[in-house]
């Protein structure tokens, strides 16, 4: 037998999905069978895809492994996991149906599921996705996706690549079953498994990181963001909103904004402001809101910095909110 030194260092340590698959391969179809029921979908495509991935496992590992077996080992021949091993393991065990949506993802849905999940993706997601890979896999994955899909990418692919991946579409030939597998388990891996974010996610989320902070700080942020990347601090600046920006937005959105926030908090949020833009809110009010407010504000001094600053911030964020869910709009839509 070889020393623990020397398989060790040939072979890695197995790790938990791992030995639960070579364990369930060593048992045996009958045995794993019952074992197998025990586990929920999520378990079970975990188990099968590190199956899949096992490879040979020495002799020295599966006694190791399971020591209360050893003498079973002793004399056999080394492990070997595959993905026709892995399928299987669950026949019989699970419903056709159920096998064969946990094989899909385990060999990258070679039966077509793949490109069906793909297309269902935003077209700027896969252009910019295939944009980077070779053309002749752009091509390839466009010959799988429907017609409407396809048009889509490649109206958005940049005219050197679009021509070249057209060119590549036109003398597209059979790709043999091994060498699509391979390209359908990368693309699983990378836009189904691995998502990458939408364009402009992250910019939409440092907008909302800054949409929180202090006016100070917001445009101390941006001019030194400019100093370096001017064009994502312009984009960046763009996804802003701040209380001032109130008198640009659509009257219908400022009325759904005030419908939700207190007369009283109003009247503080515009405690220091020029009459113009009082006004501009004022008339965003109900009839009974804008009297108490002009009441309000009519007898009132100046309120202290701390609760001003509260008060447009919390105004602020019920919009910034409202603007998420889709119920108002910060800027006129134009047709």
């Amino acid at each position: 037998m070889a020393s623990d030194a020397t398989y060790e260092t040939v072979y890695p340590a197995l790790k938990g999905p791992q030995k639960v698959a070579a364990l369930l391969l060593v048992m045996g179809k009958p045995l794993a069978s019952r074992l197998l029921g025990h586990f929920d979908a999520g378990e079970l495509k975990v188990i099968t895809r590190a199956a899949a991935q096992l490879g040979s496992v020495p002799i020295e590992v599966l006694e190791e492994l399971v020591e209360e077996f050893a003498s079973e080992f002793s004399n056999g021949a080394e492990l070997s996991g595959n993905v026709d091993r892995a399928e299987n393991l669950l026949a019989g065990v699970l419903p056709p149906d159920q096998v064969a949506d946990i094989m899909s993802e385990v060999r990258g849905a070679s039966n077509g599921s793949i490109w069906q999940k793909i297309a269902a993706l935003p077209a700027p997601v896969l252009t910019d996705y295939l944009a980077k890979q070779h053309p002749q896999v752009a091509a390839l994955a466009l010959s799988k996706l429907g017609a409407n899909v396809a048009a889509s990418i490649m109206e958005l692919l940049p005219r050197e690549r679009r021509n070249e991946v057209t060119r590549r579409l036109l003398v597209l030939a059979p790709v043999a079953d091994a060498a699509l597998r391979v390209i359908e388990t990368r693309i699983n891996q990378d836009l189904i498994l691995n998502p990458p974010a939408p364009p402009g996610a992250q910019t939409a989320r440092m907008a909302e990181i800054i949409n929180k902070m202090a006016p100070e700080h917001v445009e101390d942020v941006l001019q030194a963001l400019a100093a370096e990347r001017p064009e994502d601090a312009e984009a960046l600046r763009a996804k802003l909103f701040s209380f001032d920006d109130l008198i640009g937005l659509p009257q219908k959105s400022r009325q759904a904004l005030f419908e939700k926030v207190a007369s009283d908090k109003i009247v503080v949020a515009l405690s220091g402001k020029d009459p113009e833009f009082i006004a501009n809110v004022l008339s965003s009010l109900t009839a009974r809101a804008r009297r108490l407010v002009e009441n309000e504000l009519a007898g009132a001094g100046a309120a202290p910095t701390r609760d001003v600053a509260a008060a447009r911030r919390l105004i602020t964020d019920t919009l910034l909110a409202m603007a998420e869910r889709g119920e108002v709009e910060l800027r006129e839509v134009v047709d």
